[in-house]
């Protein structure tokens, strides 16, 4: 007889209002709440085999008052939250997901980059406030704006999504190479790979696709952002703290680039003291709250290979 699947979800309001939770939620018993408070972590894992998180942390401290703890469901990429080396010496399996949001982050990488080469708020404002009405000539020019069409687009990280974006960046015509932050993608992508200052100045748009770890915390200092070109358009869809957030709001402000789109910030939600939010020129900046990785297919996605980990888990 197999044994008994007791579950808790300790934020299920970070994956939002999914339509296939059921697939979760039939393996077994089954308990979610919105979020968790750091203390009352172990009140709500301990009598659980199956802990499923996004953030929360599981750290050494709750794995070792959770002695019934085997099974730890990460309902994301990233695994930083979980300590894996004591995961690992108790003999509880860590399970993440990879590859849901890919198409997700592409759109959403292009989507912003188009926002801000197109001015879109700007030209959106002028219509809505009356001034088009108003005008007699039939078109609006007042900010200029360039083709992809031959630019050069680059890519920092050529993982599954970087390779994605320089295959979707290539159907517009530019010319696409990349900086490997991990040495370990210098051949066979197809794409030109150049070191990271080489790339920065040669490149139009800069868009970030990797992950947050001692080689790409801070990557982007003030000496390499003055590296750009003053037209050139930066965006990070990979994590915070890769882009140093101080010299970005200076990049803004003084022109060192034409702008910026970013989805993960240093801090999450955004410090309010944050640098960014005391950006004069607003409109070169546009910022959203982590959500590439959440469309609704995503998401989808997320919640049916996280139930294919408990199953494969407990062989249901």
């Amino acid at each position: 007889m197999s044994r008994p699947v007791k579950m808790v979800f300790l934020d299920a309001a970070t994956v939002g209002n999914v339509s296939n939770m059921a697939e979760i939620s039939s393996l077994g018993d089954y308990v979610s709440y919105e979020s968790t408070d750091p203390a009352l972590r172990v009140e709500r894992i301990r009598r659980h085999n199956v802990v499923i998180t996004n953030k929360a942390v599981i750290d050494h401290d709750i794995m070792e008052a959770c002695p019934e703890l085997e099974l730890i469901c990460v309902t994301a990429t990233g695994m930083n939250n979980v300590d894996l080396d004591c995961a690992a010496q108790k003999g509880i399996t860590v399970k993440n997901v990879a590859g849901y949001s890919t198409e997700s982050v592409v759109q959403c990488t292009f989507a912003m980059l188009f926002y801000l080469l197109h001015s879109s708020r700007y030209y959106d404002d002028f219509v809505k406030s009356g001034q088009y009405s108003a005008s007699h000539m039939f078109t609006h020019i007042s900010r200029e704006f360039w083709e992809l069409n031959d630019k050069n687009f680059g890519i920092i990280g050529m993982g599954t999504i970087g390779r994605r974006v320089a295959d979707v960046a290539s159907a517009f015509g530019v010319k696409v190479f990349y900086y490997s932050t991990s040495g370990n993608n210098l051949k066979g992508k197809g794409y030109q790979h150049l070191p990271l200052e080489e790339l920065l100045c040669r490149a139009d748009v800069v868009s970030i696709h990797c992950p947050l770890n001692n080689r790409t915390r801070n990557l982007l200092t003030e000496e390499k952002l003055r590296l750009m070109k003053p037209s050139a358009y930066l965006l990070n869809m990979g994590r915070g703290g890769i882009v140093e957030e101080s010299a970005l709001a200076r990049a803004i402000d003084e022109s060192w680039i034409a702008g910026a789109g970013l989805d993960v910030l240093t801090s999450e939600p955004i410090a309010h003291n944050s640098p960014l939010l005391k950006v004069r020129r607003k409109e070169r900046l546009f910022i959203t709250p982590h959500i590439a990785w959440a469309s609704k297919e995503a998401r989808h996605r997320l919640i049916t290979r996280t139930a294919e980990n408990i199953k494969n888990y407990f062989h249901l």
